[in-house]
């Protein structure tokens, strides 16, 4: 079984084909399936997001197939749970992942409460059309300064230490980031449910 991963972003194909590396299988992204383009993320929800990406992947088939794809968002509490579901283009859209980490620091830059939780919700539809839903969620805190470079198109990975640990995303190894993550949580929900669907 072959599953398409409505994305392009660098950093979370990688993450994601690790989940599935053990697994009978096969994810693709959008590249690896030959379609070009990307879904308009202009949803109010983590959820309506997901599900506009796999449409677009979905789309882009000539006949139908399992698609997915995940919106995720960080939810910061001293700002009353922004950016949210506007996390990849925080600040406004064109902005280089550099300037988004940039623009949450300015933005945190007088708040005492660091705290705050990143949350993942997958979108599976089935080659019948099927909706699937599966989330993940894991609390921690934003530091003062970046440790180390973003991972590309992940402008929070310098900054966002997860509760009880001692690293940030980016300066993490996949195989770690993925146990404990929000993304890892959900796609490994999906994992265990297209596992049964592959029979």
């Amino acid at each position: 079984m072959k599953i398409i991963l409505s994305s392009n972003n660098p950093s979370k194909i990688r993450q994601i084909k690790a989940v599935f590396s053990s697994s009978p299988i096969q994810v693709l992204s959008l590249a690896d399936a030959g379609i070009s383009g990307e879904a308009i993320e202009d949803g109010n929800t983590l959820e309506a997001n997901a599900l506009k990406k796999a449409y677009f992947a979905r789309g882009g088939l000539s006949e139908p197939e399992w698609v997915m794809s995940d919106d995720s968002g960080i939810f910061i509490t001293a700002l009353d749970g922004e950016p949210g579901v506007h996390s990849a283009y925080w600040g406004g859209a064109g902005k280089a992942t550099e300037q988004i980490t940039e623009y949450c620091l300015e933005r945190m830059r007088t708040q005492t409460d660091r705290s705050a939780i990143f949350r993942t919700v997958v979108a599976a539809i089935s080659p019948d059309g099927t909706e699937h839903f599966f989330k993940g969620e894991v609390r921690g805190k934003l530091l003062e300064s970046p440790r180390c470079k973003p991972q590309p198109k992940m402008p929070y990975s310098p900054l966002f230490v997860p509760d009880g640990e001692n690293l940030c995303w980016a300066e993490m190894t996949i195989e770690h980031e993925n146990r404990i993550s929000h993304r890892g949580k959900a796609f490994r929900l999906a994992r265990e449910f297209l596992e049964k669907a592959a029979g």
